[in-house]
């Protein structure tokens, strides 16, 4: 029997850091604070929905860009979260997961030796996504000199970045790993940047309802400029508590989703029905995401405060639900391991599973940092907090 070779189309890849930590939380008993998912089930209605929309016999293939209510429905809440109007006939794509999303865009607009930026850190989806498209990532750090710990986007290094094979740049805010949440002067000034150029920008934007302390999401939607030239992504899992379900979609232009759904409709061809359905009849309901910013704000707070009793050193956390922390001043030897290793022994021996900042950098870069996430229960973020107090 002979099994062929295979020649890799990604030949640097492994088993990615969040099932990793996964497993060695299940398999220590740990507090997994690791991988992004609540550890709570969403709404009751969303599930009634679901189930009325099997009960009522919509089992079989919906279009290929998604049930019509539904993208009717996610037209009406961009227009009136960001005040930009969306064809849904044209301009709307459900599609499987925010991260399947990324890759159609990525394999609509990239050919062969194109140049895509990314900004380091980022998620782990992007540069194998380019990879696939024959791409070459460009990863301009993120953070500002000058500003330790910050995040914040340089546009003078993007803007140096910039050459003629230049085809895309991928932003994410709310970003993560880091919470950090881009301004309206973030914004126009990447507008700016864009203008001349045939750039296309692919805004991840799946943590949009996760901004605090009176700060709003600054959409690509709300920029005319970037609007236009725009792949908007978001993700029903995040926003709804129920990232198995693996619901996105995407929004752009009639011209971009052309190609966008070319890609689409070999690479997915459709998404789960009457998950459509239920979600958009639940979504005639705007409180659920409306409240979110108070309900994970809430729960940060409660998370912030603990951490505060302990010697590690809290970064900000502007968005999403993750919490980023310099473990550099512990009082515990393992203060000295890089971030995986360090991960490693709090896992093991604290009880608590955390997500290496190192993960997210091309180049491992290591700064004594690791993210936390905070979409858990009340009494599972007191628990991990009791054993992170021992520190």
């Amino acid at each position: 029997m002979h099994t062929p070779a295979l020649r890799s189309r990604l030949p640097h890849v492994g088993t990615t850091i969040f099932t990793v930590m996964s497993a060695l939380a299940t398999e220590t008993g740990a507090v997994n604070l690791g991988q992004g998912f609540p550890d709570f089930e969403g709404d009751p209605r969303l599930v009634d929905a679901v189930s009325d929309a099997l009960r009522a016999g919509h089992n079989q293939y919906p279009p290929m860009t998604g049930v019509p209510a539904l993208r009717e429905a996610i037209a009406r809440k961009i227009q009136a979260l960001y005040g930009h109007t969306y064809n849904p006939a044209t301009e709307i794509t459900v599609t499987a997961g925010a991260t399947q999303a990324i890759l159609t865009a990525v394999l609509a607009v990239v050919h062969p030796g194109d140049e895509v930026i990314v900004l380091d850190p980022c998620y782990d989806s992007y540069v194998p996504n380019i990879e696939l498209a024959g791409g070459v990532a460009v990863r301009v750090p993120l953070g500002l000199d000058g500003e330790p710990g910050s995040f914040r986007p340089d546009f003078d290094r993007i803007a140096a970045a910039i050459t003629p094979r230049t085809r895309a740049l991928v932003i994410n805010s709310p970003h993560n790993p880091s919470g950090t949440v881009w301004t309206r002067a973030d914004m126009l000034r990447l507008q700016d940047l864009l203008a001349p150029t045939e750039i296309v920008l692919i805004s991840d934007e799946v943590y949009e309802h996760m901004v605090y302390d009176g700060q709003v999401h600054e959409s690509a939607a709300r920029y005319p400029g970037l609007a236009a030239r725009a792949f908007i992504v978001s993700s029903f899992g995040k926003t709804y508590h129920v990232t198995g379900w693996k619901v996105g979609y995407v929004a752009a232009p009639a011209p971009l989703s052309a190609e966008f759904r070319k890609v689409h409709q070999f690479n997915v061809f459709t998404v789960n029905t009457p998950m459509q359905h239920g979600l958009a009849a639940y979504m005639a309901d705007t409180a659920p995401y409306l409240a979110l910013p108070a309900f994970y704000a809430a729960k940060r707070d409660l998370f912030r405060a603990g951490l505060a009793q302990t010697r590690f050193r809290l970064l900000p956390a502007e968005g999403t639900y993750f919490q980023c922390v310099d473990y550099s001043a512990l009082g515990v030897p393992e203060r000295d391991l890089p971030e995986a290793e360090f991960c490693q022994w709090l896992t093991r021996e604290v009880g608590v599973a955390a997500i290496p900042l190192s993960a997210f950098y091309g180049n491992g870069f290591d700064q004594r940092v690791v993210r936390f996430c905070f979409a858990k229960r009340d009494d599972t973020l007191r628990a991990a907090l009791e054993r992170l107090a021992r520190l």
